[in-house]
């Protein structure tokens, strides 16, 4: 019998028979794999065989929560997905905040597994304790913010009533880097998901606040724990920055370090940016709070424009990769154009990055005349145009001219426009963008992005929250050449796991203090367990190789990880002109490959790696 943290119970969705069933995991699978990516990551490896393409209905789409979702813990509205991705055809991990994820443990149910395929659209309707597919033709074609404004006045509720996650057209039109937008603006979008959802036929997954809770353990410790998690959140300078002003105010700094994407990399020069700073902006604009479950920090706030074009605009703060998004990387300044076109890519339900990169990639094409406006359809693509942006994201969404022929992404389209396109489209080989940084200024970041096997980042650039001994380790390698082979492999092997352990409690990072003692103490007493850090982190561990070797075992190996000739360059100018990765990269791959405890040549994790983790099942998949 479990104490705590779960509901205790997944539920099953077959699309082609339009069956829910529900599944239980024992104590033990539990305890091996928490709950979020990790236990999703070993559906993934058991039913999705290699033969099985994205858009198949025998793909997978897994949305789960963790035994923190739900809980006082702040910020613990989380929820990962799951699945083959369309962006790189392999393991794929995003994660969304807001209220989903504890409106799907209320509703009684600690995750849904989604296969099969339907024809008309659908949506999923989680309350109460049962489970129904409801129809969603009448959502068909419409955009995130209308789904939960429609299904809001179909279901009579309002507010915070329900969570509803959708695809929006980008999503029932198959756009490969199409993701999941719901809670008016939170997003799951990295490696396709959005389009895995729509090949299904699923519009929406929707769940009501309900009326059942999440056992805990014990709920006096919680208290202290999380209070003690809140301290440490207001205290720490680097923890307060976030709690305060949210990642805005990121963009000022990464001007002066060079890890500002600008003009799809042409220039690390950039104009002032103080006013895409949340010091600045909040004062101006008109702003409400837009806190997820159980959260108490200033994270994000409703915005509306007062100044500039697009006065009386109102949409969702956005994060600092999309105010660099849709900000210095498309060439505009204008913090009212950047909500737009944040709020409008939401809306149509693609991923922020994929398309900025791919829209800078179009601009800069355009400038050397690579490209015409008779092959944009008319759109005039010049730096900082933001209504010929507007529009274009319209057709891509639509998949219409112009925008079906791009809608595969920046490397899918620059292998469609040819040479100049390959010669500066910013990609990794296994098909998908990085984040919106210019990562050739913080080499980590980059090689992370690269080596990653989930289509996204899985370390982190600071991942939180870190166990003692790693902290040691770091405060040791503090004073390394950041752009060197042994500061890059020497801290992605330190830090591995540690976004796993978050994804697979599922709780924001945001909310969650840097110490790993302290979230073990909340863990412990959710579910009435005595896991150490050192247990806690190896479930981490286990999700990221399983995620690993899920992809060698399809031929995802050593040849893709690697980067695109633009981003691996030397930057022409600004903090680290002249500095380029290229020439250290074979060398930095297979140390990191070594370090890892995997085959240097081939990446493939050594078996003796994988039974310390207690995956002696997965070795003969790849040996």
């Amino acid at each position: 019998m479990i104490s705590g943290g779960y509901a205790g119970r997944m539920l099953r969705v077959d699309l082609n028979s339009g069956t829910l069933t529900t599944e239980t995991y024992d104590e033990a699978t539990l305890r091996k794999y928490l709950g979020g990516v990790a236990l999703a990551a070993r559906i993934l490896y058991e039913e999705v065989l290699p033969e099985v393409k994205w858009d198949d209905p025998e793909n997978r789409l897994v949305l789960a929560t963790g035994p923190l979702t739900g809980t006082r813990v702040m910020g613990s509205g989380t929820f990962s997905v799951t699945t083959k991705g369309a962006m790189t055809g392999g393991a794929t991990s995003t994660q969304a905040n807001g209220f989903l994820g504890a409106y799907m443990k209320f509703s009684g149910f600690d995750g849904v597994i989604v296969q099969g395929k339907v024809d008309g659209p659908v949506y999923l309707y989680l309350h109460d304790g049962v489970a129904e597919l409801r129809d969603a033709s009448y959502l068909k074609g419409k955009g995130t913010r209308e789904v939960e404004t429609l299904v809001n006045r179909e279901l009579g509720t309002k507010g915070h009533d329900i969570s509803v996650f959708s695809i929006g057209p980008a999503g029932e039109n198959l756009v490969r880097f199409a993701g999941i937008i719901g809670d008016y603006g939170h997003s799951a979008s990295h490696n396709g998901v959005g389009a895995v959802m729509g090949a299904k036929g699923l519009k929406a997954v929707v769940a009501a606040r309900g009326r059942k809770g999440v056992p805990v353990a014990d709920r006096e410790r919680l208290a202290a724990a999380v209070e003690e998690a809140f301290q440490r959140l207001q205290t720490v300078p680097a923890l307060k920055r976030d709690f305060d002003w949210g990642t805005s105010t990121l963009l000022l700094g990464n001007t002066k370090t060079g890890l500002l994407a600008v003009k799809n990399y042409t220039t690390n020069l950039v104009p002032d940016c103080e006013k895409f700073d949340g010091t600045y902006y909040r004062a101006q604009y008109e702003t409400r709070p837009h806190r997820c479950w159980t959260c108490r920090t200033h994270h994000t706030h409703f915005l509306k424009v007062t100044e500039g074009p697009y006065t009386g605009y109102e949409g969702k703060e956005p994060e600092y990769e999309q105010w660099a998004s849709w900000g210095p990387l498309i060439g505009q300044m204008d913090p009212g154009a950047a909500v737009v076109l944040s709020n409008e890519c939401n809306d149509l339900g693609m991923d922020c990055n994929e398309g900025s990169w791919l829209t800078a990639m179009l601009m800069e094409l355009y400038e050397k005349g690579v490209l015409t406006s008779k092959d944009t359809g008319g759109l005039d693509l010049t730096w900082g145009n933001t209504e010929a942006v507007r529009e274009l994201l319209r057709r891509i969404a639509h998949r219409q001219g112009f925008g079906g022929v791009v809608s595969g992404g920046v490397k899918r389209t620059a292998q469609a426009l040819g040479k100049e396109a390959l010669e500066c489209g910013i990609y990794n080989e296994k098909g998908n963008t990085s984040r919106t940084h210019d990562d050739r200024a913080g080499w980590r970041w980059m090689f992370d992005q690269v080596v990653s096997s989930t289509g996204t980042s899985q370390s982190g650039g600071t991942p939180r929250p870190v166990p003692s001994w790693i902290r040691a380790a770091a405060a040791a390698q503090a004073g390394q050449d950041p752009f060197s082979i042994e500061a890059v492999t020497e801290g992605m092997v330190r830090d591995k796991g540690i976004v796993q352990v978050e994804d697979s409690l599922a709780t924001c990072r945001r909310c969650l203090p840097d110490r790993m003692e302290i979230v073990v103490e909340m863990l412990n007493a959710v579910t009435g367990w005595d896991l150490t850090e050192e247990e806690v982190l190896k479930v981490g561990l286990r999700a990221l190789h399983l995620m690993k070797v899920y992809n060698l075992r399809q031929g995802i190996g050593a040849t893709l990880d690697a980067p695109s000739k633009r981003l691996s360059s030397a930057p022409v100018d600004g903090p680290v002109r002249g500095k380029s990765i290229a020439p250290l990269w074979e060398e930095m791959l297979h140390t990191y490959y070594e370090k890892m405890g995997w085959d240097r040549e081939t990446g493939k994790p050594l078996p003796e790696t994988l039974r310390s983790l207690g995956l002696e099942d997965v070795i003969g998949d790849i040996w």
